[in-house]
């Protein structure tokens, strides 16, 4: 399986298409479908591995195991800094969350973890 299969397979996951995923991160067109045939460079795997929640090893074919979808605290989520990239861990409908909708966390749940 190569990088580009693994990538697609996590895009399929969140009803995503290689597309959609190349422009959540900042990538051309296409440029995902290259990894087909070639390693990419380490800042876009990285890059990559990040947005899913998945090791570069992985990606690589290193680590077998399956990635394991994690629950998420959308307390810890909402008091993080502004720049917090929130595409890598959250989404709605396998599409990013719109910035008034971030705000409305924030405002949610601003603070709980200390209650």
């Amino acid at each position: 399986m190569t990088v580009y299969d693994r990538i697609k397979e996590l895009a399929e996951k969140r009803k995503m298409t290689v597309s959609e995923v190349e422009i959540a991160l900042g990538m051309g067109t296409n440029s995902l479908y290259a990894w087909k045939k070639k390693i990419p460079n380490g800042a876009n795997l990285e890059k990559a591995a990040d947005y899913f929640g998945v090791s570069v090893d992985y990606l690589l074919g290193r680590d077998e195991t399956n990635p394991v979808d994690r629950a998420i605290d959308l307390a810890e989520i909402a008091n993080k800094p502004k720049d917090f990239d929130w595409d890598s861990v959250l989404s709605l409908g396998g599409k990013p969350i719109p910035e008034e909708d971030k705000e409305l966390i924030r405002r949610l749940f601003a603070h709980k973890l200390s209650d």
